[in-house]
């Protein structure tokens, strides 16, 4: 699998997230857990793709 295409599917599974954990913020609050659990996930995946960018436009 082509690196482009990881961080492609990185980006697909961030946004999947990010609507997820608007949708349970809104239903449960802001601060519930499953909201914290979600905001933590995506937070990791934030992370990972950022380490894609900064590692093949450095190279």
């Amino acid at each position: 699998m082509s690196t482009f295409n990881e961080a492609d599917q990185l980006l697909v599974r961030i946004e999947r997230l990010r609507k997820k954990m608007t949708r349970v913020a809104l239903l449960e609050g802001f601060t519930s857990p499953e909201s914290i659990r979600i905001s933590q996930e995506l937070d990791e995946l934030l992370n990972t793709y950022d380490k894609y960018k900064h590692k093949y436009n450095n190279s």
